[in-house]
């Protein structure tokens, strides 16, 4: 139970959830696998490797819980969710890969091995556990083997179900570190070996800093490829063709993408429903004025998207808009209606009350439950009078599995949460509770012998009800946009159609190029799985049925016009590319030409539409930013390293034009060469390519990803 308190002390808001049993964490499921196939239900496959949609489904639940846990919440976002979903994919790829070079090269992670890295104590998955010394912050081992032992000898029988709850969570989340931690020892093991074989050597190292530290002063005069008409250029089919064969394997895509044409129509209120709110607001401020109590109720009557909690919090938890008016409005007046033009809403508040309270109190507890109400109530108030009568709270404490110890609670684990009426007496009971005082709270099913030990930083804290109702559109205004764009979808099912009328009735047709399915949402809109599954179980040609999505608020409409195998990317889709490579080309070789028998800077200055530029302290290293050009052009550090000083140069093929230059000067920065130094930045460099082998495994492996059929 020491370990327990401990743990609790990670956080305050941990500290509810678990000692007060108020804000204890959701334990069910928060979204489950969809099944739409009863065949295949594999969500994807690594080397031939297959993961069910099951598996895969206890992975996401088991992070989820995790960033959870660690960061006191109960519940995730949609966005955090895919967020998660793709994290746990990436991850499960990664270490099959890894597992699978591995186990080829007789790598493993033995059990003394994950043990030494425990006891150690520096990796930083440790330090994202809540077995962290609450003096020095450090990982502590002790306190890792004291839960263990808790959690190996739990007996659920005679624990409240809180603590058993919680003490399950930790279990698991700790199982999740320690297989983690296992595989990331195993992938450092995997890329130290590569990082081993990629060695530097003192020439490299002199090299390396003479690129960094030679630098040079030059005059360079050029004229720039957009001199040249590109229609003035001719370049042919098979030159594309030759040009595509070339550089073939930098057009290659390792899943099949989707080219689409989408129409989304998001539904938006009209003027009625602007002033239906409005008018709603109006009345809702009427009322709030003659309003005297349960305010909780009242506020959530009214749709209110800030619920009424009966604590006073800092005026920087209210909205902006509410607490930039708060010095004007004096207590128990209405202000408002108003219009916010921030989040589009109409809104009044009242101030109830207003208060000094402290943002910190310092306080200890000893939670008391049994069989019944009347056993619990009985022993609450003995001990409560044992320790009136002068007994050791914290030996009290023990006796009961606790511990009693102080610990900090901040009120910003409590404001701006939606606290019932339980959760809202309790902490009115911490902020108006008199120092050194105990107290025997009832709580639910619990009583609580609490006591507050200090309280810090008093400031001014308010009791605020707000009403604010953001202006949505009504059920008839969405029925009106939902029956012309679905009579718009009937009248057009080819993409031709769509190509022609879209615009003529209103609505606008988007092209995507590429669509992957692991993007999870089309248009970025969001509950667009449904169409993202039709989009990749459909053919080259057709046209999606209308799919309702977003928050309630989209209408979308999708055409297939290609389907992207994976593979070699058809030369049709990069031809424009590398037409305008060829060009560039060509323009350079014809600029080239005038400039060869330029003898000086003088006479390429002289030539069609040329511009002339001065650059400082240029080194190989760092690209030279040209401003006549307004390009950055690696190739000039390149010769300017090589270049004897007022020499000129060839002509120079770069990126943006073609140029001659002249170096006046050069000379060496301060620093002094140091071969160590050097030597380790190379193995640096170098060690950070050995961490990218991930993406040649994975381009060299067989993935395939098919979430998109079940999630």
């Amino acid at each position: 139970m020491a370990t327990l308190q401990k743990i609790r002390s990670k956080g305050p808001l941990l500290l509810i959830v678990i000692g007060l049993a108020l804000f204890a964490f959701i334990a069910g499921d928060a979204w489950k696998v969809l099944q739409p196939h009863q065949g295949n239900q594999n969500v994807g496959e690594v080397d031939g490797e297959a993961l069910s949609a099951q598996d895969y489904q206890k992975m996401v639940d088991e992070f989820s819980e995790v960033i959870k846990l660690t960061n006191g919440i109960n519940s995730l976002t949609e966005d955090q969710l895919t967020n998660i979903k793709d994290q746990v994919w990436n991850t499960y790829v990664t270490n099959q890969l890894i597992a699978n070079e591995a186990e080829k090269l007789g790598l493993t992670v033995t059990d003394k091995e994950l043990q030494s890295v425990i006891d150690e104590g520096t990796n930083p998955l440790l330090m994202q556990t809540p077995f962290r010394n609450p003096q020095t912050g450090a990982f502590d081992k002790d306190m890792l083997k004291k839960f263990l032992v808790e959690y190996a000898n739990l007996n659920t029988s005679s624990m409240p179900a809180q603590y058993t709850e919680y003490y399950q969570k930790i279990g698991n989340f700790w199982k999740f570190i320690e297989k983690t931690l296992r595989q990331t020892i195993l992938t450092e093991k995997y890329q130290n070996l590569l990082f081993k074989s990629l060695i530097s050597n003192p020439v490299s190292a002199e090299n390396a800093f003479n690129e960094r530290t030679e630098q040079s002063d030059l005059l360079l005069a050029g004229v720039p490829y957009s001199s040249i008409n590109d229609s003035t250029i001719n370049v042919t089919n098979e030159e594309i063709k030759q040009r595509y064969n070339e550089k073939k394997e930098q057009f290659k895509q390792l899943i099949e993408t989707r080219d689409i044409k989408y129409v989304d129509v998001h539904v938006l209120p009209s003027e009625a429903d602007r002033k239906a709110v409005e008018k709603e607001v109006i009345d809702y401020a009427n009322q709030l004025e003659q309003t005297s109590s349960d305010y909780s109720t009242f506020i959530r009557s009214t749709g209110s998207s800030v619920t009424y909690s009966d604590v006073p919090v800092n005026k920087a938890v209210l909205p902006g808009d509410v607490s930039m008016r708060l010095d004007s409005t004096g207590i128990n007046e209405v202000y408002g209606p108003y219009y916010n033009q921030a989040d589009d809403s109409y809104n009044a508040f009242k101030i109830i009350a207003k208060t000094v309270a402290p943002d910190s109190i310092q306080i200890r507890q000893i939670q008391v439950y049994s069989d019944s109400e009347e056993k619990t109530a009985n022993l609450a108030d003995s001990i409560f009078n044992a320790i009136k009568g002068g007994a050791d709270f914290a030996e009290i404490a023990k006796q009961y599995g606790q511990t009693g110890e102080a610990t900090w609670m901040s009120a910003r684990s409590w404001e701006g949460s939606d606290l019932d009426e339980a959760n809202a007496s309790y902490i009115n009971t911490l902020i108006n509770q008199p120092v050194n005082e105990l107290k025997n709270l009832k709580i639910g099913q619990a009583n609580i012998i609490l006591q507050v030990m200090n309280k810090k930083a008093m400031k001014d804290k308010y009791k605020v009800a707000i009403v604010k109702c953001p202006i949505e559109f009504s059920k008839e205004t969405y029925n009106e946009a939902y029956n012309k764009f679905s009579q718009f979808v009937a009248q057009n099912p080819t993409i031709e159609l769509l190509e022609k009328n879209a615009e003529e009735s209103g609505y606008t047709l988007t092209p995507r190029m590429d669509f992957r399915s692991n993007e999870h949402y089309i248009g970025g809109i969001k509950s667009t799985t449904e169409a993202l599954r039709w989009v990749f179980e459909a053919k080259a040609g057709d046209v999606s049925p209308l799919y309702e999505c977003g928050e309630n608020d989209h209408m979308l409409v999708v055409a297939v016009e290609n389907i992207n195998p994976a593979g070699y990317i058809n030369i049709n889709k990069v031809a424009d590319r590398l037409k305008d490579e060829i060009l560039r080309d060509k323009k350079a070789e014809k600029l080239m030409a005038e400039m060869k028998g330029c003898t000086s800077l003088d006479q390429v200055k002289e030539l069609n539409n040329a511009v002339s530029d001065s650059v400082k302290h240029v080194t190989f290293a760092a690209p030279a930013f040209i401003s006549a050009f307004q390009a950055s052009e690696p190739v000039i550090g390149a010769y300017a390293l090589k270049m004897e000083t007022n020499k000129l140069s060839s002509p120079i093929k770069g990126l943006a034009g073609v140029y001659m230059l002249q170096v006046y000067n050069k000379e060496k920065t301060a620093e002094e060469f140091d071969a160590k130094k050097e030597e380790a930045t190379l193995s640096a460099t170098a060690a950070r390519y050995a961490g990218q082998c991930i993406y040649e495994l994975r381009e060299k492996a067989d993935v395939v990803d098919q979430r998109y059929l079940f999630f």
